[in-house]
C-alpha cells in the first residue's frame, strides 16, 4: 500500500500520478483523504477529553485531600464519567473510522513509474523486439491441431474431469514441460536465484500483502472450509516468504526462482483465447523474486527483464517488449515490461512472461524490511517476473517450430532436458 504520510503531505503529487492510471484510481484517492481527516480529528477530540479527564481525576484528589466533600466531589465524580463516556464514544467511531481508512489503503494501487506511459492499454509502447517471424509455406496450424492428431493434448477429457478449460498435457509434451522447468531453474541458479518450490495455498494476508486482494477476489480459488486460498501466481508465496522479518542489508538483494502449479477463475474470460491451453485454469510457471535495497530497484528490474529476454532468444522465439501503460499495470506495479512471442497462427505477439518492479508497495502491506549495521530498518522494494510461463511458452514452441508433417522440432537449448534422441516432439 502506498505511504499515508506521503499522501497526507503531498495529496497533489499523489493524485497527478494517480491520474496517469485513470480516473478510477484517482477517485479512491479522495475518500481516502477524506476519512484520514476524520481520523484526525477524532483524535484530537480523544486526547481532549483524556487530557479533561485527568485534570478532573486531579481535581477530585485535590478536593478529597483538601478535606472538603459532599456536592463538590460528587459533581466532580458525575463530569469525569461523562467524560470517560465521550472517551468510549469517540474511540468507537475512531475504530470504525480505522477500520475504513485500511479498507481504502488498500483499494489504491501503487504510484506509476514516471517512465510508464501514462492511460490505458492502448498506450503501451513498444520498447524493442528480436527475431524475425518465420514463414511458412502452407498456413501454420495451431498448437490444438498440431497435438491432437498425436494425443498430446485433451481438452475434451480435461472437460469431462474438471470442466471447461482444463487439459491433460500427454506424452512429448510433458516431457517438454519439464524441460522448460528444468532449463529455466538452472539458467536462474547460475544468476543468483535460488529455487524455491512453494506452498500454492496461503492465507489471505499473503493475498491481501502482495495486493492481489482486495483487487483479484474475483479470480481467486477461495476454499472457504480452510480459509486458504490457491495461488495464481508464484509471487505470492515467495512474497510473504519474508513476511514480518527485518533481513540484513548486507544480503540483498535476496533472490529466488520459484517453480509451482498455479491456479486462476478467469472470471469474465470466457470466449476469449478458450482454445486449447493458451488461457486455462490451472497451469505450470517458473517465477523470478527479488528483495532489494530501495536505490537499486530499478537497476534490479533492467536485470530481471534481460534474463526474460535472454531465454526467449536462446529459445528462438521471435518476440517483441511492451513498456505497459499505467493505466494497464496491475494495482502493485509501478512499471512492467510484457514479453510477447510470436504465435504464427494467430500471425501476432501474445504475452508470455512480464517483469514488474512493487517499488515498497508490497513490503509495506507485508512489513518487510532491511538493516544495515548503522541506522534505523527500512522497507525493501519487491519485484517479480515469470522466467518460463509453462503452458504458453509451449504453444510457441510447438507453432515456430512445426514441420510440414506436423511435428515439432525442439530447439537446441532444451535437447539436453529430454529423452536421448528426442530432436522432434510427436515422432512414434
Amino acid at each position: 500500500m502506498l505511504d499515508i504520510k506521503l499522501i497526507r503531505s503531498n495529496p497533489e503529487m499523489v493524485r497527478e500520478a494517480l491520474s496517469r492510471r485513470g480516473e478510477t484510481a484517482e477517485t479512491a484517492l479522495d475518500r481516502l483523504l477524506e476519512l484520514d481527516s476524520q481520523r484526525r480529528d477524532l483524535l484530537q477530540q480523544a486526547e481532549e477529553k483524556r487530557a479533561l479527564r485527568n485534570t478532573t481525576s486531579q481535581e477530585i484528589a485535590r478536593i478529597k485531600k483538601s478535606g472538603a466533600g459532599g456536592p463538590e466531589v460528587q459533581s466532580a465524580m458525575q463530569a469525569m464519567r461523562e467524560v470517560g463516556g465521550q472517551i468510549k464514544e469517540l474511540e468507537t467511531q475512531l475504530k470504525a473510522v480505522e477500520a475504513g481508512l485500511e479498507e481504502e489503503l488498500l483499494a489504491v494501487p501503487n504510484l506509476p513509474d514516471p517512465t510508464a506511459p501514462a492511460g490505458g492499454e492502448e498506450n503501451s509502447r513498444e520498447e524493442m523486439s528480436w527475431g524475425t517471424p518465420r514463414t511458412f509455406d502452407l498456413e501454420p496450424k495451431d498448437h490444438l491441431d498440431l497435438a491432437l492428431p498425436r494425443d498430446l493434448i485433451d481438452m475434451e477429457r480435461g472437460a469431462k474431469v474438471s470442466g471447461s478449460r482444463f487439459a491433460y498435457l500427454k506424452g512429448d509434451l510433458v516431457f517438454l514441460q519439464f524441460a522448460l522447468v528444468q532449463y529455466a531453474l538452472e539458467k536462474l541458479a547460475g544468476k543468483g536465484f535460488r529455487p524455491v518450490v512453494v506452498p500454492v495455498l496461503v492465507r489471505d494476508e499473503a493475498m491481501y500483502g502482495t495486493g492481489f486482494f482486495p483487487t483479484d477476489l474475483q479470480q481467486v480459488y477461495h476454499l472457504e472450509a480452510d480459509d486458504l486460498n490457491l495461488v495464481g501466481t508464484s509471487e505470492v508465496p515467495l512474497a510473504a516468504l519474508h513476511m514480518n522479518e527485518i533481513l540484513d542489508e548486507a544480503d540483498l538483494p535476496v533472490r529466488y526462482v520459484g517453480y509451482s502449479t498455479c491456479f486462476r477463475r478467469e472470471a469474465g474470460a470466457a470466449g476469449k483465447d478458450t482454445r486449447g491451453i493458451f488461457r486455462v485454469h490451472q497451469f505450470d510457471k517458473v517465477e523470478m523474486f527479488s528483495f532489494c535495497h530501495p536505490d537499486r530497484s530499478g537497476e534490479e528490474h533492467d536485470y530481471m527483464w534481460s534474463i526474460e529476454r535472454e531465454i526467449l532468444e536462446e529459445l528462438g522465439l521471435p518476440y517483441r517488449a511492451v513498456n505497459i501503460a499505467a493505466g494497464d499495470l496491475g494495482a502493485s506495479a509501478a512499471k512492467k515490461y510484457d514479453n510477447e512471442a510470436w504465435i504464427p497462427s494467430q500471425e501476432r505477439y501474445r504475452e508470455v512472461t512480464s517483469c514488474s518492479n512493487c517499488t515498497d508497495y508490497q513490503s509495506r502491506r507485508l512489513k518487510c524490511r532491511a538493516k544495515g549495521e548503522k541506522g534505523s530498518p527500512y522497507l525493501v522494494h519487491t519485484l517479480n517476473g515469470t522466467v518460463v510461463a509453462v503452458g504458453r511458452t509451449i504453444i510457441a514452441l510447438m507453432e515456430n517450430y512445426q514441420t510440414v508433417d506436423g511435428l515439432v522440432a525442439v530447439p537446441e537449448v532444451l535437447q539436453r532436458y529430454l529423452p536421448a534422441g528426442k530432436a522432434f516432439l510427436g515422432k512414434g
